[in-house]
């Protein structure tokens, strides 16, 4: 920006000093210099040569300086930008461009920050902004999401200066709605709606707004239409629709997708197949991702990651772990977010020694500095495995200080392996550090049920009250025909839903015959134990379970997407109904996936 302190004087004459024809040789001698800069020093050897040349007021060379520091040198455009836009710098539309989309692509926060600043230097300098200017502002106010106030009066310039129904600006207005959270969802879709929609990259910029803004079932449904418009979709929006597959667990869809795929000869990137894979991990046809995977004549790291992840997922952690090495052994080298997936195979699988190898290797073979992610599955790992104490040892030696999730998951294991106390202390600690988080009230609370305490559980339903403090009510979804359904507790929403509720109470009435007995202190309200044994049959899993049952012949494979953790009593029921209804049960919980066969399941009742 134009300021005192940049207005720094440079001991050379200006360009237009020399000859003309010897400023016009220097200016492209400086190009060709920028053009070819892919490196820092690069860059600096650069500016040297612009600074001896008197170039430094010559707005074509520095708008090349600005793009070629931002592409090859970020840290290098600040200082730049702060020590040569001058009051005597000629300002024009490519220059103010440049630097907007130079500053909104930067990987430095303080950068990306300012890239919308610059438009007003534009209006103050009286230079008109042109086609290319508000799809660069937009993108940059996208990367505000904590500002929408910016990008609202950005899309206010734009139809002051006539560019609001350019399809280019349109379609960046979409995005940067979106990108503002699902409360502006509504303003991206009034765009939508008001534009003409035969290009692919209007119904792509859409779709991939509504996943997004976690409106999945929004963006298959926009994808239908899409394909009865007779637009052929392109590999953007089959990335966005297998991103809204995965979110939903929508396995058919996720399949469906990748033969659409091969039918319509949609170039198969390295992008589009890692989106397949994860599609395809999450909605639990991990065989499925894998086949995709081997089928790759490119992988980028990101391509072992899924799979590693996807196998971690599924409990197969020597076959993740196997993988891990495959991809050392191909020369990929890995970064700290394939180590999250390494040590949560071996976290699942129970192979402590194994993870602890890994974590140590993070630092010492290649120079990773563990993240408290990374800390967060060691004490994962420790705690499934028993070693309570091991995992409180491990998190007072962290180098950061541990976040709410790794006390949570300590507590977890205290529950698991009859630690109360101690998980009693950890969470009273974290309610009085953090009492707004409804997790920790039902964490004390199934604690306090789990040593009978009815009368503290009753104190915590009504703190929870006096705070406003509601539990996050359960949610499944299933996919069917087609067609994805969403059942929360207790709902009665559905079209079958009387027919569900029948199927529940038969169920319930089956488990009692081969000795199901609920568990009652999974149930939050202050109930006499017939009451509380109501209110857990109509989880939202069991209603999804029910009506799969009702409208699918025996024998047929179920999967339920839950977006909490699976409650102790709903996973002892399921393991229940996959023996007496001889069903292959998949549900896919906040933490992991359950495979469900013949009464057990394949997370060894440790979730």
């Amino acid at each position: 920006m134009h300021s005192a302190k940049c207005c720094r004087r440079f001991p050379t004459a200006p360009a237009w000093c020399h000859p003309p024809s010897a400023a016009r040789a220097a200016e492209q001698h400086c190009l060709h210099l920028l053009e070819r800069s892919s490196a820092p020093a690069a860059v600096l050897q650069s500016l040297a040569f612009l600074l001896k040349s008197g170039l430094h007021a010559n707005p074509l060379v520095l708008t090349r300086l600005f793009a070629s520091s931002a592409a090859a040198a970020p840290a290098l455009l600040e200082p730049l930008v702060a020590a040569l836009l001058r009051p005597s710098v000629p300002i024009d539309a490519f220059l103010v461009n440049t630097l907007i989309r130079a500053h909104a692509a930067s990987p430095l926060p303080s950068a990306r920050l300012r890239a919308a600043a610059f438009f007003p230097l534009m209006l103050r300098s009286a230079v008109l902004p042109n086609k290319f200017t508000f799809p660069f502002l937009l993108k940059a106010c996208a990367a505000l999401p904590g500002f929408p106030g910016v990008g609202l009066q950005a899309h206010a310039a734009a139809l002051k200066f006539g560019f609001a129904t350019d399809q280019y600006v349109s379609n960046t207005l979409i995005h940067m709605y979106s990108c503002f959270g699902g409360e502006f969802l509504g303003d991206a879709r009034n765009v939508f709606d008001r534009m003409d929609k035969s290009s692919v990259v209007t119904w792509s910029a859409m779709i991939g707004g509504y996943v997004r803004g976690g409106l999945s079932s929004d963006a298959v449904g926009l994808f239908r239409e899409m394909q009865a418009s007779g637009v052929r979709p392109d590999e953007v929006t089959v990335i966005g629709v297998l991103a809204a597959a995965a979110d939903l667990g929508a396995l058919e869809l996720a399949r469906w997708v990748g033969r659409f795929v091969e039918r319509e000869g949609i170039g198969k990137s390295v992008t589009l197949c890692n989106a397949l894979i994860d599609a395809l991990a999450k909605c639990g046809d991990v065989d499925g991702a894998v086949a995709v995977f081997q089928g790759m004549e490119e992988r980028t790291v990101v391509s072992w990651t899924s799979v590693i992840d996807a196998l971690a997922m599924e409990g197969r952690g020597k076959e993740a772990v196997a993988v891990f090495e495959a991809m050392k052994t191909a020369g990929v080298r890995p970064d700290d977010v394939v180590f999250i997936g390494v040590l949560t195979a071996c976290s699942h699988a129970g192979m402590v020694d194994e993870g602890y190898g890994y974590f140590d290797s993070m630092k010492m073979e290649y120079g990773i500095d563990p993240k408290i992610e990374h800390y967060g599955c060691m004490v994962d790992m420790f705690g499934r495995a028993g070693m309570v104490e091991r995992a409180m040892e491990f998190i007072h030696t962290m180098p950061m200080k541990p976040n709410p999730i790794i006390w949570r998951t300590l507590v977890a294991a205290c529950r698991a392996h009859g630690r109360l106390e101690l998980g009693e202390s950890i969470t009273r600690n974290l309610l009085n550090e953090y009492p707004a988080h409804e997790a920790n009230y039902v964490m004390l609370s199934n604690v306090y049920a789990l040593t009978q305490r009815w009368k503290e559980k009753s104190e915590i339903r009504r703190e929870m009250s006096k705070r406003g403090i509601k539990k996050v009510p359960g949610c499944s979804l299933v996919e069917l025909d087609g067609e994805v359904h969403e059942f929360i507790a207790g709902d009665e929403s559905h079209p079958q839903w009387k027919e569900i509720y029948m199927m529940v109470e038969e169920m319930a009435r089956e488990l009692k015959h081969v000795g199901h007995i609920s568990a009652t202190s999974e149930v939050l309200l202050d109930l006499d134990e017939e009451d509380k044994e109501g209110a857990l049959q109509w989880h939202s899993e069991k209603l999804a379970i029910a009506f799969v049952l009702l409208r699918t012949p025996p024998g047929t494979q179920v999967r339920v997407v839950k977006n909490l953790r699976v409650c102790s009593d709903c996973h002892a029921a399921i393991k229940c109904i996959s023996l007496v209804y001889n069903r292959e049960i998949i549900v896919r919980d906040r933490s992991r996936f359950h495979r469900f066969k013949n009464g057990s399941c394949s997370c060894n009742d440790f979730w």
